[in-house]
């Protein structure tokens, strides 16, 4: 169980790791975009936006929805509460920290 949450919370720092990811996660954060709008402000390829996207929607930060060929993406609330309380416990100082014997 350890090792599955640690998966889980590699897959979120992950998704911050890419300047691309960073700039797509800030076209997103004025609501839903479809894949052709996004590949217009991020002149990258369809292949590095789908790679983009799968790491973003993989991470639970991004999600998806179809409308004919057309797929749109959006910030999805719960995976950003998820990423902020992860960034939060990972950074957290604990006062009894100090076990150190050597």
């Amino acid at each position: 169980m350890l090792i599955s949450k640690h998966k889980k919370n590699a897959k979120i720092f992950k998704a911050f790791c890419d300047e691309n990811r960073l700039m797509i996660l800030e076209l997103l954060q004025t609501g839903e975009k479809c894949a052709c709008m996004l590949l217009e402000d991020l002149n990258i390829g369809q292949s590095t936006l789908s790679h983009h996207m799968k790491v973003l929607c993989d991470s639970g930060v991004v999600k998806s929805r179809k409308e004919g060929k057309w797929t749109h993406y959006s910030i999805s609330e719960e995976g950003s509460a998820c990423a902020r309380e992860l960034l939060s416990k990972v950074t957290e100082v604990y006062a009894t920290a100090n076990n150190c014997t050597c």
